[in-house]
């Protein structure tokens, strides 16, 4: 199993950007897809990214394309997502998960980070 911890949520103007960090522990990474996830009020929750660990192979969701980059650090078991231009459409909790490669669905997550984008 893979224990993942978000980071970088908070408040923003909309315009603004954030970076958020998903630090995963608990099992080698080489194997896996990362995966970024939102969840709005009333609302299911929506892949927004996805980045290989292995290769760096990576997908967005048409509503972040050109706005979010996803990203990985090795060295430090660490993806980001980049968040540029965020508008209020953009609020949401923001979750990390992990899946195996090959896997249809993602089985490891973490506890989420609140992301506020003020008009």
């Amino acid at each position: 199993q893979v224990q993942l911890v978000e980071s970088g949520g908070g408040l923003v103007q909309a315009g603004g950007s954030l970076r958020l960090s998903c630090v995963s522990s608990g099992r080698a990474v080489h194997n896996v897809v990362m995966g970024w996830f939102r969840q709005a009020p009333g609302k299911e929750r929506e892949f927004v990214a996805s980045i290989r660990w292995a290769g760096g192979t990576t997908y967005y969701s048409d509503a972040v394309k050109g706005r979010f980059t996803i990203s990985r650090e090795n060295a430090r078991n660490t993806i980001y997502l980049q968040m540029n231009s965020l508008n209020p459409e953009d609020t949401a909790v923001y979750y990390c998960a992990a899946k195996r490669v090959g896997a249809s669905n993602y089985n490891d997550w973490g506890q989420g980070t609140q992301v506020t984008v003020s008009s």
